[in-house]
């Protein structure tokens, strides 16, 4: 008897109550529904847990256990499509911004995003930081012509709220509680464990424009046009502190 396709076997594993899958049969050449059973269920606990593993900022913000019911609906509308358990979890936000009963946690959402850019940059490649007196640079005529590269492990991230504060609060019970105000974040991975940290305002919008290629002028032009308050070397200064330039090249 020819056994199923993969298609329909992944459909009866991740669907709780669905009729085993015509072909499977046990070690001894029986029906394979009890055995499917107690590996459907093996499967599904093991996604819930990666879940709860890969969104800490969630799972602390919510319960772990609520956070494993939800992975329960979770991991039937979005199985894995890749078998490193790592990657596994890059729709949660979208699925947090339609989940209704959480709504109200309007957070949530962008805390996901945190969360997964944190494990990103934990598995990124190192980058080799220039030397902490790459700021005498900024006095340099030719700089805003510079190019600078940033470290491979380093994400940026927009948020409507105070995304830093809501992610300190989740680790620290005596954490003061989050501000009223948006909080653009870029993560940095200085030496093993990434971080985050809270940018200056229009520090995102400088950051995006290197990310895509643009030297120091235009990324200025960037994130002075976003806001007045732009401070370059506040910026520059947090960046380096950081370990997350890899090289600052100007013109010769």
């Amino acid at each position: 008897m020819k056994g199923p396709d993969q298609s329909t076997f992944r459909t009866a594993l991740l669907q709780v109550g669905s009729a085993v899958p015509e072909g499977l049969i046990d070690g001894h050449g029986g029906a394979a529904g009890r055995r499917f059973a107690v590996y459907r269920n093996t499967v599904a606990v093991g996604l819930s847990e990666a879940v709860v593993e890969g969104f800490p900022t969630v799972a602390h913000l919510i319960g772990a256990e609520n956070l494993r019911r939800i992975a329960g609906l979770f991991l039937r509308q979005t199985p894995p499509d890749s078998p490193l358990m790592f990657r596994y979890g890059a729709a949660m936000p979208a699925f947090l911004t339609e989940f209704q009963p959480l709504a109200h946690l309007g957070y949530l959402p962008d805390a996901a995003r945190l969360d997964l850019a944190m494990r990103a940059s934990y598995h990124a490649a190192d980058g080799i930081p220039v030397a902490a007196d790459a700021l005498a640079l900024w006095a340099d005529e030719r700089f805003e012509t510079a190019r600078i590269t940033l470290a491979p492990a380093l994400r940026v991230l927009r948020s409507d709220w105070p995304l830093r504060d809501i992610w300190r609060c989740a680790q620290a019970e005596d954490a003061p509680p989050p501000r009223a105000q948006a909080q653009d974040v870029v993560v940095v991975r200085p030496a093993y464990d990434p971080q985050p940290l809270a940018l200056p305002a229009g520090g995102a919008a400088f950051l995006e424009a290197i990310i895509a290629g643009a030297n120091v002028a235009v990324a200025y032009e960037a994130a002075t046009t976003e806001t007045r308050e732009f401070d370059p070397t506040a910026l520059l200064t947090l960046l380096l502190s950081a370990q997350v330039i890899t090289s600052m090249e100007t013109p010769l």
